[in-house]
C-alpha cells in the first residue's frame, strides 16, 4: 500500500482530539480500500511514531482521531501542528481470546451461550479488555467477573448484569 504524508492540526469534537485528512489523499485511502462507506482501517505513523486506527465518518466530516497512545496528552494538545502518515491498513486486527477464557466457558456452558449471544462489540470488548491484562492474577479475577457478569450475578467494564 502507499502511505500519504501530512501536516494537520489537531482540533476536537467533544472530548475527542482529531485531524482531518486532505481531500486528495482521503480518495486514494478510499481507492485503497474499495469503499467510502463506514469503518476504514488505517495504520501509519502521527510525529513518526506508529499507529493503527480507524477512519470514521461523523457529522459530515471524516476524521482520524488522535488518541493518547498515538500522541501522549493529545487532548491538551488542540491547535498543535503535528506531521501524520498514513495508508489503508486491510490486516486482520482480529483479537483472539485468551485461552484462559477459552476455558472458562467450555466449563460453564450457560456463560458461553450468553456470551455467543452477545453483540459482536461487546464480545471484542470483554476479549479485547480480559487479553490487555498484564498478570495472571487480574487475568484470572477479570475472566471469574466476566463469567458472573454471563451469568448475571454482577457487572462488568462499567456494564451492568445481564
Amino acid at each position: 500500500m502507499k502511505s500519504y504524508s501530512f501536516h494537520a492540526t489537531i482540533e476536537i469534537i467533544g472530548i475527542n482530539p482529531y485531524v482531518q485528512i486532505p481531500e486528495i489523499i482521503l480518495t486514494e485511502i478510499f481507492n485503497q480500500a474499495g469503499k467510502n462507506k463506514g469503518h476504514i482501517p488505517v495504520a501509519g505513523t502521527v510525529n513518526s511514531l506508529p499507529y493503527q486506527q480507524t477512519l470514521l465518518k461523523y457529522s459530515g466530516l471524516w476524521r482520524l482521531y488522535i488518541n493518547t497512545l498515538m500522541l501522549k496528552n493529545s487532548p491538551k494538545r488542540i491547535g498543535e501542528t503535528i506531521k501524520v502518515t498514513i495508508e489503508f491498513d486491510p490486516s486482520d486486527r482480529t483479537i483472539k481470546p485468551h485461552p484462559k477464557l477459552i476455558e472458562a466457558l467450555k466449563n460453564n456452558l450457560e456463560a458461553k451461550s450468553k456470551f455467543d449471544n452477545l453483540t459482536p462489540s461487546m464480545q471484542k470488548e470483554m476479549v479485547r479488555y480480559i487479553s490487555s491484562l498484564k498478570t495472571e492474577e487480574s487475568r484470572n479475577r477479570n475472566i471469574e467477573r466476566a463469567i458472573n457478569f454471563l451469568l448475571g450475578r454482577s457487572s462488568f467494564i462499567g456494564k451492568k448484569t445481564l
